[in-house]
């Protein structure tokens, strides 16, 4: 179902949490959205997720959380949950599960803390396709099951106006009913091929992008493939004024969407 709200040209992108959060973000980046993916690295629980967050403190105008676990490390010595254990003994950690009540109150308070910077910043939610082989086939589907009842749950409460900037998108849903066949999967069996993520963001791109979004992206997508072409060789004439020729439409494009000019991106 599509949101009440639109991704509009040029909007600043975050995108935090699981591996997938990191192919949405290479998507964003690809089509030459100003985009953060994962700055502090990858983030699979809520709670990492909101760490993210509260450490980032920039404004944003979409953030997008992908879920993929509510198995949680707290160091022994602190109590605290941590975000990577950094290749320390698992003596020094305790591995716990997080209540589906808590994974919802970790992403209130990660909305929250990004409402405060952009009271009206919209926000994604999703959870990650990729299974979790280590917790056992079952054990990665109870996982996943407590993150869409936390999401269902942050979705019908009444203090976070879910309606109004606040969306779930089922990527997982995606991969595992509509796709649903192991084709659609890279050689580990867990995680979605490249056919996968370039299929669910073509589906979220239909769903969630506004008309002038979609426009700029058919817009920007010659000089997107321009950009891309690796020569045979680079140092011919030919090749620099090709180059040239493409360098000069996407400064007239950057005309019309200033965020593709150069001094924008530094």
């Amino acid at each position: 179902p599509s949101p009440g709200f639109r991704i509009e040209p040029g909007d600043r992108i975050l995108t935090v949490g699981s591996c997938f959060a990191d192919h949405l973000g290479k998507k964003f980046r690809d089509e030459a959205f100003p985009a953060d993916v994962n700055p502090y690295g990858v983030m699979y629980n809520p709670a990492s997720i909101l760490h993210t967050v509260e450490r980032y403190g920039t404004a944003v105008d979409v953030a997008i959380f992908t879920l993929g676990t509510n198995h949680v490390y707290r160091l022994k010595e602190t109590g605290e949950i941590v975000d990577n254990c950094q290749k320390r003994p698992q003596s020094l950690f305790h591995e716990e599960e997080l209540s589906v009540d808590d994974c919802r109150g970790y992403l209130e308070k990660a909305i929250g803390v990004l409402r405060q910077l952009n009271p009206d910043v919209k926000v994604f939610i999703t959870v990650s396709p990729i299974r979790y082989a280590k917790y056992g086939y079952h054990g990665s589907q109870l996982s996943k099951a407590s993150l869409l009842l936390a999401v269902d749950k942050l979705l019908g409460s009444q203090s976070i106006a879910a309606g109004e900037t606040l969306a779930y998108f089922p990527a997982y849903e995606i991969v595992n009913d509509e796709l649903r066949d192991y084709r659609f999967y890279a050689p580990d069996m867990l995680h979605p091929s490249q056919q996968a993520v370039d299929y669910i963001w073509e589906r979220f791109v239909e769903t969630v992008f506004s008309d002038a979004a979609k426009s700029y992206l058919q817009e920007w997508k010659p000089i997107k493939e321009a950009l891309a072409h690796r020569p045979f060789n680079p140092d011919s004439d030919a090749y620099r004024s090709f180059l040239a020729r493409t360098l000069e439409q996407k400064g007239k494009l950057a005309k019309k969407y200033p965020w593709l000019s150069p001094q924008q991106n530094q």
